[in-house]
């Protein structure tokens, strides 16, 4: 393999190693009996394709497994079935995936930066049409336009790691979405959390300080005045958010999280969760804290 690939199954295969031995004996069944035909792939494999893929610059998935997985990488995966078959095959990782991602997921540092981003899953001239997500994404409106589909909230840290994460459908409200993370059993957020003016409210800035400690940290629409006073640290930070943009940017022109060419819910989960894991591989990440000497200084 090359190297990327070498490392990357390595780290992956490691874990569906662990993950075989701990849910090889739980999993629940109804009782009947099945056929369970094995397949010419290991998952690590199947797994290590689909991450790649958001590594790859390539903007489909097809063109990637056609053009450079069948032609370059045939010695290193030599049970390569074909296209379609591939594609079936990919439902049965979801599960590995969101563990391997959740055990991947950066630690809270007490400056931690929200925000979310539209996923679209069609266009909007198509909606009265679409089926796949039908009951599942819904109508909702950016900064820019209206849209169909899904909600990314994403929770991210000053070293621009991913803590957290939330998929809602696309009419749910922002600030819903970030109270739903802070009290989930697995994130353990503390400190501020820096937001922009879709996250200000004066009820969920008590609510947090109050429950959890934390306090919120959000920009004023014009003609609003507040209280609270204006750290300098603080406005800093503020305007360090901006570099959030530059990762969902990332995860949406590079690791390939958004398009309207889905078939199935559980492949659009895949795809979604191997673009975060992808993210989370990347050398160096955009950092919203680069040099803590600047706000010693101030």
């Amino acid at each position: 393999m090359l190297s990327s690939h070498l490392e990357l199954f390595c780290q992956i295969d490691d874990f569906a190693t662990f993950y075989e031995a701990a849910t090889g004996q739980r999993l629940l069944t109804d009782g009947s009996a099945r056929r369970h035909r094995s397949l010419s792939m290991h998952p690590s494999e199947i797994m290590t394709i689909l991450i790649h893929f958001h590594q790859s610059h390539y903007r489909n998935f097809k063109q990637y497994y056609l053009q450079h997985v069948s032609l370059h990488l045939r010695s290193e995966f030599p049970h390569l079935p074909s296209y379609s078959r591939f594609v079936e095959w990919t439902s049965l990782c979801l599960l590995p995936l969101v563990i391997y991602l959740v055990l991947h997921l950066g630690p809270c540092t007490g400056i931690s930066f929200v925000d979310s981003t539209k996923i679209s899953v069609c266009h909007n001239r198509r909606i009265s049409q679409h089926k796949t997500f039908q009951g599942l994404a819904a109508r909702g409106k950016t900064s820019v336009d209206w849209f169909y589909g899904f909600k990314l909230h994403l929770l991210l840290n000053d070293r621009g790691e991913l803590i957290w994460f939330q998929l809602t459908a696309g009419n749910v409200d922002d600030r819903k979405s970030l109270y739903e993370m802070i009290v989930s059993p697995k994130s353990e957020i503390f400190g501020k959390i820096f937001g922009d003016k879709g996250y200000l409210s004066q009820s969920l800035f008590e609510k947090l300080l109050r429950e959890h400690h934390i306090q919120l940290v959000t920009g004023l629409k014009k003609n609003m005045h507040t209280d609270k006073p204006n750290l300098l640290e603080d406005a800093i930070l503020l305007r360090k958010r901006s570099v959030i943009e530059t990762i969902i940017d990332q995860l949406k022109n590079v690791s390939q999280i958004e398009h309207s060419r889905h078939r199935s819910p559980t492949n659009f989960l895949v795809n979604l969760v191997c673009g975060l894991i992808a993210y989370g591989h990347q050398d160096k990440r955009p950092a919203f804290r680069e040099d803590p000497t600047i706000l010693q200084a101030a």
